[in-house]
């Protein structure tokens, strides 16, 4: 199964995360089909903090992967932002 879900990144105490299309099999930080969008929670003011490519979004969605409670919450944070 296909699930968007974050992959961390970034140094120690400096996360920063891919979003990424996954097999549901393969380990958080490991091999993905493709990156999505980036979420990064200590972006400064200037700094974008979070960008969703939507298409790809709605693609995956459409052909059945499954969001991760984290990314759900993400995509929803993302289009009320976006309104």
């Amino acid at each position: 199964m296909v699930v968007i879900r974050l992959a961390r990144g970034g140094a120690k105490k400096r996360p920063f995360f891919n979003i990424v299309a996954a097999d549901s099999r393969n380990r958080r930080d490991g091999r993905f089909i493709e990156r999505v969008g980036y979420y990064n929670p200590v972006a400064a003011e200037s700094e974008v903090g979070l960008s969703i490519n939507a298409e790809r979004l709605a693609y995956w969605k459409q052909n059945g992967a499954q969001l991760s409670p984290t990314v759900e919450r993400l995509v929803k944070q993302h289009a009320k932002a976006a309104a």
